[in-house]
């Protein structure tokens, strides 16, 4: 009878580290399904238009493409950049397509794909703001700089500001509220936000770098330690700059010029 039972418990062990083993691709061959992470406020990237409802942005496009590569059905699970790494950590997605930028903080948590876009800090103020006219006059006593918590404008300017006073900003839409009240001067974002606010207000200014800031690579997160889901979809991002899928769904979009082509 012990023999029996020590046998039982062994199967049932060598069942769970089977299954553990098994990986994302596995998952999504046995269930038909793909889980994608994203963020639906982000213009550009993965955006839901609160005029439509519907996705639009490069990576809605392009989960699209990946689940058909797959010959799975695409699910979205909605997340945001403060969370976004322990989403995909913890399962509730196979993959997180919504511009990640790679920082060695996520990298400690998620593994990342070969890059595919690659963005620069911008400054968006206000076309009536007479304070800031460079990107010298951010870092100035009395300036008020907004960044969005857990986005890696987060502590690249907790680094870079010496004089202003940062502070970050956590429900949707708040530091632009902010600067746009005039009680901030401007925010820190990317090159696909700054386009939105340039496109769809009539009071944003954006402030470009006259040199670059940080320089920050755009990948694919998906769970640590899962080696034959990330090279499934390293052969995506190759695939798509290839056979020009990349540079189709970054058009639309204003974002050619962010593209990694290589």
């Amino acid at each position: 009878m012990k023999t029996l039972r020590l046998l039982s418990i062994l199967s049932v062990c060598a069942a769970f580290a089977a299954t553990a083993q098994a990986g994302a691709l596995e998952d999504i061959q046995k269930s038909g399904v793909l889980k994608v992470c994203m963020w639906p406020d982000y213009y550009g990237i993965s955006y839901r238009d609160p005029k439509t409802g519907w996705l639009q942005g490069i990576d809605i496009q392009l989960s699209e493409e990946l689940a058909k590569d797959l010959g799975a059905k695409l699910e979205y699970f909605e997340t945001d950049f403060s969370k976004v790494v322990s989403d995909v950590a913890a399962g509730k997605c196979q993959i997180a397509m919504m511009g990640v930028g790679v920082l060695p903080s996520r990298a400690e948590q998620v593994d990342f794909s070969a890059p595919y876009l690659r963005s620069d800090v911008y400054a968006v103020t206000t076309r009536s703001n007479r304070n800031l006219s460079t990107w010298d006059d951010i870092d100035r006593p009395g300036r008020v700089i907004v960044v969005q918590k857990g986005t890696f404008m987060e502590p690249l300017m907790q680094k870079q500001l010496s004089q202003a006073t940062l502070e970050v900003s956590v429900k949707p839409g708040e530091r632009e509220r902010e600067v746009e009240s005039g009680r901030a001067d401007a925010f820190m974002t990317d090159y696909p936000y700054s386009k939105r606010m340039e496109m769809n207000t009539d009071w944003a200014r954006v402030i470009a770098p006259t040199k670059p800031v940080q320089l920050t690579d755009y990948a694919y997160a998906v769970p640590k330690s899962d080696p034959a889901w990330l090279a499934r979809v390293n052969e995506f991002v190759a695939a798509i700059k290839k056979d020009g899928r990349l540079v189709k769904a970054a058009t639309p979009h204003a974002l050619l010029p962010i593209v990694v082509k290589d």
